[in-house]
């Protein structure tokens, strides 16, 4: 039985593949891992390989899902980025978008962020 925290993740991915594929990404990978690196979605359009983030939250939450990407969250999303397309041979344009998730009441707002946070490479 999933908690509610785990619920309301859940649901939220689900509802940002949804909401990417609604516009015409390709999803590559969903929750994917290897060893300690794990990344919520990969994703394709028009040539680029996007790296989504799904950040969730309910009603009246202390923080808002765009304050969780703090710069340690960045750091390892750039690792398992970088372990991915090693595994994956990706050798083109990346870029780390971000899917802000938030349970209002009965209802969910989506909201997709591009270039959320700036990888240097």
């Amino acid at each position: 039985m999933l908690t509610d925290k785990a619920q309301i993740g859940a649901n939220g991915e689900r509802l940002a593949v949804e909401y990417l594929a609604g516009r015409g990404f390709r999803i590559a990978h969903t929750n994917w891992r290897k060893g300690r690196y794990e990344l919520d979605i990969v994703a394709e359009r028009d040539g680029v390989v996007h790296f989504v983030e799904v950040k969730c939250r309910k009603d009246h939450g202390l923080t808002t899902p765009e304050e969780a990407i703090t710069p340690a969250k960045f750091a390892a999303l750039t690792r398992a980025a970088e372990a991915y397309m090693e595994e994956h041979h990706v050798d083109g344009e990346v870029q780390f978008d971000l899917v802000a998730v938030e349970h209002l009441g009965r209802r969910w707002t989506v909201r997709y962020i591009p270039n959320a946070m700036q990888s240097h490479w």
